[in-house]
């Protein structure tokens, strides 16, 4: 089976800033010349994930707003002690997430529903500049 791989530079605010990755990815199958097969989304690094999920406001803060209440970024983190480095909280918020989804195509088509993006969500606690990887492989 051919595999393209391919990557979208990216810059994030951190602190959950929620970044809609749908028409990149869909651009990456395209440039495949691939028909049918699955998009690979995946965020090399421990303090970012991605994940689908409807981009709209309400959305994108209620989800935000679940990691903040799950792992507080004020609370105590042993990896703080040893690194200091104050991000203990998004490491564990984005190992929650997962760091790559993996969407059918058909047809050149991302099989999205209607109210479905890919974002990649940044936790870390620093404005970063991401690289994410996409790895179409099909037919």
């Amino acid at each position: 089976m051919p595999v393209f791989t391919t990557s979208i530079a990216i810059s994030t605010k951190g602190e959950r800033d929620t970044k809609n990755l749908t028409h990149a990815v869909a651009n990456a199958v395209e440039e495949s010349g691939l028909d049918s097969g699955i998009a690979t989304v995946f965020v090399p690094g421990s303090t970012a994930g991605v994940t689908t999920i409807e981009f709209e406001p309400g959305a994108v803060e209620d989800l935000s707003d679940a990691f903040e209440r799950i792992a507080p970024k004020d609370r105590d983190y042993v990896h703080n002690e040893r690194w200091g480095d104050m991000n203990g909280f998004s490491h564990v918020r984005a190992a929650m997430l997962g760091p790559s989804v993996t969407i059918p195509f058909a047809e050149g088509r991302l099989l999205l529903g209607t109210w479905q993006q890919v974002v990649l969500v940044d936790f870390d606690n620093r404005a970063r500049n991401r690289e994410v990887l996409v790895q179409v492989i099909g037919e």
